[in-house]
């Protein structure tokens, strides 16, 4: 599934490619086509990002919703001369003339496409945490849950409602980058910890962003410094644990486990990242 910096590369082409043009809005597939109609011919006045969630918006305060889901394209040409003729099962589409060209975005296979208002959305980012890709994020408002709650840390930074935008990838590698068992309790981290992690996974989001591809390695551990072999893998980046499980820890040398918790692969290093033992006293 893809994670929030995708989402927000994406928002930035949409604004880029439409935002204050004449859109025509259509769906090929059919499944939008109402909401479609309502659209089309209209400004699109931008497009944002909320950790997984897409929203582009209309006048009179409608927004598309997106979510990709775990196959779901959202494909963006621009500068064209011509628009071709969609091709396979195209939910939405997107396009205008003039300017410097032709532009054309294709949806396919996302989990959701749906024309809502600005309660709706509302609605869904105010049950969302916040993201760390976003200026106005609150890092403490995470921390109030992960503080109150028993769960996994590995499991909580995957909750949206925790935090918007983090997947599987960057849930791995941030545990890694500090030492963090990924079973160790939320109420047992203390509020620097916390501050480090969001630090940290703030520069690597916008990493993302920037580069389009999650590489979360150190200097010192890249295949350049350490004379390995690039990562071969379809997410592509230099990581640490994850999808590595077998494979020797870059830094120690262990080998990468890998056990699921909520229907979800852990990877970490049972040596850099050793169970958490309370020091309490009973």
């Amino acid at each position: 599934m893809p994670e929030g910096h995708t989402l927000h590369r994406l928002a930035t082409e949409l604004s880029a490619a439409f935002a204050g043009r004449v859109v025509r809005v259509s769906s090929p597939q059919g499944r939008f086509a109402d909401s479609a109609a309502l659209l089309d011919g209209q400004v699109l006045e931008g497009a944002e990002a909320w950790g997984k969630q897409l929203f582009i918006e209309f006048p009179g305060e409608r927004f598309i919703h997106v979510h990709l889901g775990l196959i779901g394209k959202f494909d963006v040409f621009t500068d064209l001369p011509e628009v071709p003729l969609p091709v396979g099962q195209v939910r939405l589409r997107l396009a205008a003339a003039g300017g410097a060209g032709r532009s054309y975005a294709d949806l396919r296979g996302a989990t959701a496409c749906e024309l809502w208002t600005r309660e709706q959305r509302d609605a869904v980012i105010a049950r969302s945490g916040p993201d760390p890709i976003r200026p106005d994020a609150d890092p403490m408002r995470a921390w109030e849950r992960i503080r109150r709650s028993k769960a996994p840390i590995g499991g909580l930074l995957m909750d949206q409602k925790v935090l918007a935008g983090v997947g599987n990838v960057y849930r791995a590698e941030l545990l890694f980058r500090h030492r963090m068992h990924p079973l160790r309790p939320g109420n047992t981290l203390r509020v620097g910890q916390w501050q480090e992690m969001w630090r940290d996974l703030v520069e690597l989001m916008a990493e993302g962003v920037r580069t389009g591809r999650i590489d979360t390695v150190r200097p010192e551990h890249t295949p350049e410094a350490m004379g390995r072999a690039p990562r071969k893998d379809d997410h592509g980046g230099e990581v640490y644990v994850y999808r590595r499980t077998g494979q020797s820890c870059l830094v120690c040398g262990t080998t990468v486990r890998t056990a699921v918790l909520e229907g979800r692969n852990l990877f970490w290093c049972p040596s850099c990242q050793r169970r958490f033992r309370s020091r309490a006293v009973r």
